[in-house]
């Protein structure tokens, strides 16, 4: 039903592969359009699309953590678990 494909990436013009497998499983996804990019460029883009992660100090327990946003003086920074602990006292209370 489904054969490879050879298409070209629109940002390294480069030619690659859309292969049967990948369409029958884009097919499955539900997912309509082909890939405008080769694997590499794809793989470079979400990369790219990550946040940048800051190191911070725990204000509650002291813990090094990351934070996707730039840590301010003066304000509380708290780690996942410290953060979470919270979320659950101030629904409960």
């Amino acid at each position: 039903m489904y054969q490879d494909q050879t298409l070209t990436c629109e940002d390294c013009g480069k030619e690659f592969v859309f292969s049967a497998g990948e369409q029958e499983f884009y097919a499955q996804k539900g997912l309509t359009n082909t890939p405008k990019r080769c694997p590499e460029c794809r793989k470079i883009r979400r990369q790219k699309s990550r946040r940048k992660m800051y190191s911070a100090i725990c204000s509650k327990c002291g813990a090094e953590t990351k934070v996707p946003f730039k840590p301010t003086e003066g304000k509380e920074v708290f780690c996942k678990e410290c953060y979470k602990q919270m979320q659950k006292a101030s629904a409960t209370a």
